[in-house]
């Protein structure tokens, strides 16, 4: 699947929509982001049935307000709508499949339980 982009309108239909969603945050002038642009797709190539999306954050400056991106590349993972990873830095091609294999063998029917329960606890 190709990696398609972001923007403040399908933001959140995309996460809504699909199970599991990668999203890099980036920009054009980013060296690092560039570096890491060829991994991220590799890794989209490998996993069809995941979403994997790009920000430019210098185009959507708001998405990248929103969640408090400071620095670049910044790598999300939504998965069910639930933030589970979010990490400034890019990855090793090795590193990011490892996080994948993480993400999908997650039990979320535990993780919506935790979640739930901090909710519970903070009301």
């Amino acid at each position: 699947m190709a990696v398609i982009e972001l923007t403040k309108d399908n933001f959140e239909s995309t996460i809504n929509d699909n199970d599991i969603v990668i999203v890099d945050f980036w920009a054009p002038w980013c060296g690092p982001c560039r570096g890491f642009a060829p991994v991220f797709e590799a890794a989209a190539e490998k996993h069809p049935g995941i979403v994997f999306a790009k920000v430019n954050t210098e185009n959507e400056q708001e998405l990248a307000g929103f969640f408090q991106i400071r620095s670049i590349p910044t790598l999300m993972v939504f998965r069910e709508q639930v933030i589970l990873y979010s990490e400034a830095g890019s990855l090793p091609g090795h590193a990011l499949d490892g996080l994948i294999e993480q993400v999908m063998g997650l039990d979320m029917a535990q993780v919506h339980k935790d979640i739930a329960a901090q909710q519970n606890q903070q009301a």
